[in-house]
């Protein structure tokens, strides 16, 4: 594949069969890569799970097309020539745009992956990543999204709503309220908090966290959990320092509170 004149192209995928995966629906995926070689080689292993594959080779164009656009999955560079992949996964989080994002880093910046999953985004692979592995999380994501959407349209048909104390969430609208004020959270936080709420007085460790919420066999940092589970504190607890809702069960993980 040669670098295209412009700073975004559709990748082809005349090649694609409609019918080779009948269990995973199709999708569309926005790279922002500014290698085209490894923009050539996502697009090998991915056009058989894409109806839409577009390729950015710069932040400033990957940006405008993340914000433009309606995407079930960015993969996103973070060492980019302008704008980069942080800022990118900023200003979509800030946005309260929460299309799933896989980081692509250099295997030295592990504060930029710590950084990028503060920030919101879904997981990251290392550079120079195994393509195995990058496709098994790709499809975690997407096994989790739809998961995630049929326990929220399974949820909904059961009760529109669920309260404790003075919080309320509505799972088919996303929506959570403490005291009649809208609480705004990321997708992973509401996922989260869902998981939690949805189990009340179970205790889950890290890593079961880890596969229920981020998908099976996510192999991310423990610390992630942790920063996600303070950030949602921080959010619905009266006070964060002594929780009421998400508690801590010392030595083996969180549980959420009876809902009694």
């Amino acid at each position: 594949m040669t670098v295209a004149t412009s700073i975004s192209r559709k990748l082809p995928l005349e090649q694609t069969s409609v019918q080779s995966t009948p269990t995973l629906r199709k999708r569309s995926v926005l790279v922002v890569e500014d290698d085209p070689d490894i923009a050539q080689l996502l697009q090998l292993h991915l056009r058989e799970h894409c109806t839409e594959l577009v390729w950015s080779s710069t932040g400033a164009d990957g940006l405008r097309q993340a914000l433009q656009g309606s995407w079930d999955l960015v993969i996103l560079d973070l060492r980019l020539p302008d704008v980069g992949g942080l800022e990118i996964c900023r200003q979509l989080r800030e946005r309260q745009i929460y299309t799933p994002i896989v980081m692509l880093t250099a295997k030295s910046s592990e504060l930029d992956r710590v950084l990028g999953l503060e920030l919101g985004a879904d997981d990251y692979v290392v550079k120079p990543f195994s393509v195995p592995e990058l496709m098994s999380r790709i499809k975690a994501i997407f096994r989790r999204c739809e998961a995630m959407q049929l326990q929220h349209r399974q949820q909904s048909q059961s009760a529109l709503s669920t309260t404790v104390d003075n919080l309320t969430i509505t799972p088919q609208q996303r929506r959570v309220v403490i005291d009649d004020n809208p609480i705004e959270l990321t997708a992973r936080e509401f996922d989260l908090l869902l998981h939690f709420i949805s189990h009340p007085g179970r205790v889950f460790s890290r890593s079961q966290l880890l596969d229920a919420v981020w998908g099976a066999g996510h192999e991310g940092y423990e610390h992630t959990v942790n920063s996600h589970i303070n950030r949602l504190r921080a959010k619905i607890e009266p006070d964060p320092a002594k929780p009421s809702f998400i508690l801590t069960v010392w030595g083996v993980g969180y549980r959420f509170r009876n809902q009694c």
